[in-house]
């Protein structure tokens, strides 16, 4: 089971930045430190348990890159066309037998370079005479067209480091390598809860005061995105000490305790204390926006962060702090989010010292930029606002204001995702 480290930290006073949180996360966080193999076909998006090394170079022999001809680079034609006589051919996957000075061989995309050839014509460069001989021009370099053993990965490299998220293209070469298993960390165990009377499950009867729980459903769909194992724990009600009991009963069978609502500070918001009751608290509140209330604490050596109520602020907040904590609990290489550079189209005032997340769609200008639109509506509340949208306009603390034409950085859902 991974665990938080018990250290006291300071909070209260000024609002933690987004970086002092995330630092607090890597810091303290430890890997669950447990792998598992698994098939390849399996691995996609899991996280790599150690490094692998090239059992074998790739490729694994020297072949033509190009249809063609082969011949010894020490018979290259130099002053005008020469002709050769043309001894067999070699396809892709077919063995080749060596080729006598003075001599050509038709050969093909893939096919292994014949003992005494180094270097391919390419067909459309060459014609054939009366004769059937192959007429190569002058003027080709010695190892032209060709792919030499190792030259994409050389035997022995790390081709795959330990704590990467693998994709399709790290799947591939894996498969290039023989591999037909690796070895992943396992899967990062989450427990989710949703807080407040306000909330009916999906398919529940609901009051005329309540609403179906949608944040839930959210996060669980995000957390299985990141590679991890969910647990559905349900609607907990406004209770303190029911809330600091299913608190400590979750600490022991899952690495991270995610809750979403109860953690402002109205009289009815019972997270935080039930926090502080089951376990301690680690840090609350932080400089951003949406999401300003986001805690992080620890229950009985497993951390637990409790996100706002409102699906937007809880969108952003898990972004920017569950994340992070997914990716240290399951040991991954730290991968911070990157903005891409695009255009404003739209005028913002913001405060300084804290960061804000505006929900933005992108279109192409007429000049062929890419331009930010900003969603007309501001509420943290609104879910149309996370699914007619691209993507959110980072404004770092520093920045007061936006006017169109300002360069902002962009961070598209699917890199969120």
């Amino acid at each position: 089971m991974a665990q938080l480290s018990d250290d006291c930290f300071a909070f209260g006073g000024p609002m933690m930045s987004v970086d002092e949180a995330v630092a607090i996360i890597a810091a303290r966080v430890r890997p669950v430190g447990e792998s598992e193999t698994v098939a390849l076909l399996d691995a996609d998006g899991r996280i790599l348990a150690g490094d692998v090394a090239a059992p074998l170079p790739l490729p694994p022999f020297m072949n033509s890159a190009v249809d063609g001809y082969a011949v010894s680079g020490a018979d290259l034609p130099q002053n005008g066309d020469r002709a050769f006589p043309v001894a067999g051919r070699v396809q892709a996957g077919a063995s080749a037998q060596p080729v006598a000075p003075g001599h050509a061989v038709r050969i093909f995309t893939g096919a292994p370079m014949p003992s005494g050839t180094d270097t391919v014509f390419m067909q459309e460069d060459v014609r054939i005479d009366d004769a059937g001989n192959v007429i190569l021009p002058s003027g080709l370099k010695l190892g032209a067209n060709v792919r030499p053993a190792g030259e994409d990965i050389a035997r022995g490299h790390v081709a795959l480091a330990s704590g990467r998220r693998l994709r399709p293209q790290d799947v591939a070469v894996a498969a290039a390598f023989g591999l037909t298993t690796l070895d992943v960390v396992r899967r990062v165990r989450v427990g989710v809860f949703s807080t407040g009377d306000e909330l009916a499950a999906p398919g529940a009867a609901r009051s005329e005061a309540q609403l179906f729980d949608s944040n839930r459903f959210m996060l669980m769909a995000m957390l299985r995105r990141l590679g991890c194992e969910v647990g559905d724990l349900g609607i907990l009600r406004d209770e303190q000490a029911a809330l600091a009991a299913a608190l400590k009963q979750a600490a022991r069978r899952y690495d991270l305790i995610l809750t979403t609502g109860g953690v402002s500070t109205g009289e009815e918001d019972h997270v935080k204390a039930g926090i502080e009751q089951a376990g301690s608290l680690v840090l609350w509140r932080m400089a951003i926006k949406p999401g300003r209330p986001v805690a992080m604490g620890i229950v009985d050596g497993t951390p637990l962060i409790g996100l706002p109520g409102n699906p937007v602020a809880s969108f952003v907040t898990f972004v920017h702090v569950v994340r992070p904590t997914v990716l240290a609990l399951s040991g991954a290489t730290p991968a911070p989010l990157q903005p891409m550079p695009v255009r404003s189209a739209f005028s913002y005032k913001k405060k300084s010292g804290r960061r804000e997340y505006v929900r933005a769609s992108l279109r192409r200008a007429a000049d062929g930029s890419l331009e930010a639109i900003k969603f007309p509506r501001e509420g943290a509340g609104l879910l149309s606002s996370l699914i007619e949208t691209d993507g959110l306009i980072e404004l770092a603390e520093a920045v007061v204001q936006v006017v169109p034409g300002d360069a902002v950085g962009f961070l598209g859902y699917a890199e969120l995702l």
